[in-house]
This record gives structure tokens, C-alpha cells and sequence, in this order.
């Protein structure tokens, strides 16, 4: 990499410079392009024991540890845990039956870029690899987000810069995905039978009790769509009880709506999410009308509005992220407090934005102790 690149600019290069992972499958829940998930099913079972020691802590310096990732089945990474991880099985919360192995729990992510077309769920394909390489069965979501600058909409973020969301296709293909996810997985466990005994299956993945995990607006996803029971009565995506989640991970979330537009987090992309469209030509509404209409879409979006979900919550969060500030998912664990809801920040400090999703840094094992804590 190049010297004089910032700290920052080499993570982002680091986390988008590994070739994209070709996942197991692929299927649409909705006709749209973007209404497709990618699924990544584990030859294994074993995955790596990190709360046993193996793990640096939150905070430790991640450049301490040297070697890179590779995709499982290549030559420089191969799958095997890291050096000095134990392997464990990763066991339900309710005994299987006797003889039987246990399911395979399902990690749901959904992938970061500011809502804005140009960024899409291939560049989490590697994460997705290598979770999947330490026993994890993975659904990589896609869904739409706002138009390029090209299309036919017209840009909210300035000339050369894309829109960022649409609304309401965003929060309609969050929900529409996890609603469809269990049926989708139970598809693919009801047709031809895997190349191979003893290889993991699509009927041993428990799609019913999921692990969401998301990074940065992917982040707000995870959050929103565990807390869908607490929208106000009427919201077309509310649910009549909550989810049944193993728990939620955001990486580097945008977490609390609040304190990311005052700090005009990815160049104001909340306001532009939120903010009401209509074409060019026809007038927009105004000041008033409009001011209803942002106070009605934050209280049923921002996660610090929807607090307490009662599902289990972790945040990663690098210290000097300076694309979505600590302070985000500080103000949102405070938020979730002042509810009831206690929410577990893990801080990781001298590491910015990308490193959550980079399977080439310590990080990434921070991300995946987590998630198997929930598992």
C-alpha cells in the first residue's frame, strides 16, 4: 500500500482489496434485482473457542498480530482457525435429540455503504466466507438503495454524488427478507441432497432463530429489524410480537439517528434516507409538512426510538471511526439504558471503520467471538 495513505484510507483498501467469494447459493424473496440474499453454507461444524483466551481484547492493538485471511479451500487460509484457537461445537439452547448434531445457527448480514447504490453486498462477501469457515451457515442480504446519480432521480446529496436510500423500498426489502428467510433456507433444505455425506446441510441450519449482523447502515438494519414489534401500531413492517433472534451484532452501526445527522454522518446520509422525494418538476412540501413528516419517519426508524427490543444487542465499534463516530453507538447504548435494555458495547481502540468487516485483521475475530457468544 501506498506510505502516505492515512491510517483510515488503508483499512477502507485493506477491507475492499479481497477478491469477491462466490456463495453457495442464491435466491430473490421479492422480484426486484436487489431482492436477492446470498447463502454460504460451512463444510464444518467447528468453529473457534475465542472466549477461551485466544481472543486480544477489546482495545489491544490489532496489528500485533501478524498472517493474513484467505477464503477457506485456498492455500493461505484454508479455514483452520487461527493460530492458538481451540475448536468447540457450537450447541443449540435446547438439547437435540439423542444421536442427532446439533443445528447449524444462521448469521443474516447486511452490508454497509450509506444506503447508496454504488455499494452492495459483494465487498462482505469475504466476511461471509470466513464466518462460514468456522461453522457458521451465512445470509448475505441485499436490498435496494437509492438511485445513482445517473438515473432518473434527482441527487439530494449534490451533483456526482449518489442519493442515499430510497423510502419506503429500503425498510420494505429489510423486513421482506427476514420474513422470508426461514421458508427460503427450508426451499433449499427440500431440494437435491448435498454432494457428500457428513458435509453440513441445508436442513441442519436453524433459519429460525438467526444472528444479525450488519455494518455501519447495515448496522441500523439489524438494530431496526429486531426492534420491529415496538413500531407504533399501523407501520406497515410492524410485528405482533418480537422476532425470534439469537441476538443482534452491529459493526460500526449508525446506530442513533439523532446523533449521527447532528454529526452529518456519511455526508448527511439519515437526512437523506428520510427526507420526502418527489419530482423535480412538481413542488415539495413545506416547512411544517415536511417537519411532521421527518418526526414521524424517525420515530419509526432510529433504533435509539425503538428501545427496548428485549433481544440480546452487541456493538463494535472502532475507536477512531471516523466515518460513523464512537459516539453514535454510545448515544444509542445510552438511549437503550435509560430503557431498561442493557446493551454490550465492545470499543476497539486504533481501529476506524472497515476493520469489523476485514477478514484480514484481529478485528474480525472480535466480531466473530461475538457473534458465537449469541450462538
Amino acid at each position: 500500500m501506498n506510505p502516505a495513505m492515512t491510517r483510515a484510507e488503508r483499512e477502507e483498501a485493506s477491507a475492499f482489496g479481497h477478491a469477491e467469494t462466490p456463495p453457495t447459493a442464491t435466491v430473490g424473496y421479492g422480484p426486484h434485482p436487489d431482492q436477492v440474499v446470498d447463502l454460504f453454507l460451512p463444510e464444518s461444524r467447528a468453529v473457534p473457542d475465542l472466549q477461551a483466551g485466544s481472543e486480544p481484547r477489546a482495545g489491544s492493538d490489532p496489528r500485533a498480530v501478524p498472517g493474513s485471511w484467505a477464503a477457506p479451500g485456498s492455500r493461505a487460509g484454508g479455514g483452520a482457525p487461527p493460530a492458538g484457537a481451540a475448536a468447540r461445537v457450537i450447541a443449540d439452547a435446547a438439547p437435540p435429540a439423542p444421536g442427532a448434531a446439533p443445528p447449524v445457527p444462521l448469521v443474516v448480514l447486511f452490508h454497509g455503504g450509506a444506503w447508496r447504490a454504488p455499494y452492495d453486498r459483494r465487498h462482505l462477501s469475504p466476511l461471509a466466507a470466513y464466518l462460514a469457515g468456522y461453522g457458521l451457515a451465512v445470509a448475505s442480504v441485499e436490498y435496494r438503495r437509492g438511485p445513482r446519480a445517473d438515473g432518473p432521480a434527482a441527487s439530494a446529496a449534490g451533483p456526482g454524488q449518489p442519493r442515499a436510500g430510497r423510502w419506503p423500498e429500503t425498510f420494505d426489502d429489510i423486513a421482506a427478507a427476514l420474513d422470508a428467510l426461514p421458508a427460503l433456507v427450508r426451499g433449499l433444505a427440500a431440494g437435491p441432497s448435498g454432494p457428500a455425506a457428513g458435509r453440513v446441510r441445508w436442513a441442519d441450519v436453524d433459519a429460525d432463530r438467526p444472528v444479525l449482523v450488519g455494518h455501519s447502515a447495515g448496522g441500523h438494519a439489524v438494530l431496526w429489524a429486531a426492534a420491529r414489534h415496538r413500531l407504533p401500531v399501523g407501520s406497515r413492517w410492524r410485528l405482533p410480537a418480537p422476532p425470534a433472534l439469537r441476538g443482534v451484532v452491529g459493526l460500526a452501526a449508525i446506530a442513533d439517528f439523532g446523533t449521527a445527522r447532528a454529526l452529518g454522518v456519511c455526508s448527511h446520509a439519515v437526512d437523506q434516507l428520510l427526507a420526502p422525494h418527489h419530482p423535480p418538476a412538481t413542488p415539495g412540501p413545506g416547512p411544517a409538512e415536511h417537519a411532521a413528516l421527518l418526526a414521524h419517519r424517525l420515530a419509526c426508524t432510529d433504533p435509539s426510538a425503538l428501545v427496548p427490543s428485549g433481544v440480546p444487542t452487541t456493538l463494535v465499534h472502532g475507536g477512531a471511526d471516523i466515518d460513523v463516530p464512537p459516539a453514535v453507538a454510545e448515544a444509542f447504548v445510552a438511549a437503550a439504558a435509560r430503557a431498561g435494555q442493557r446493551v454490550r458495547l465492545v470499543r476497539v481502540e486504533g481501529v476506524g471503520h472497515f476493520p469489523p468487516i476485514d477478514p484480514a485483521t484481529t478485528t474480525a475475530r472480535t466480531v466473530l467471538a461475538e457473534i458465537t457468544r449469541l450462538s
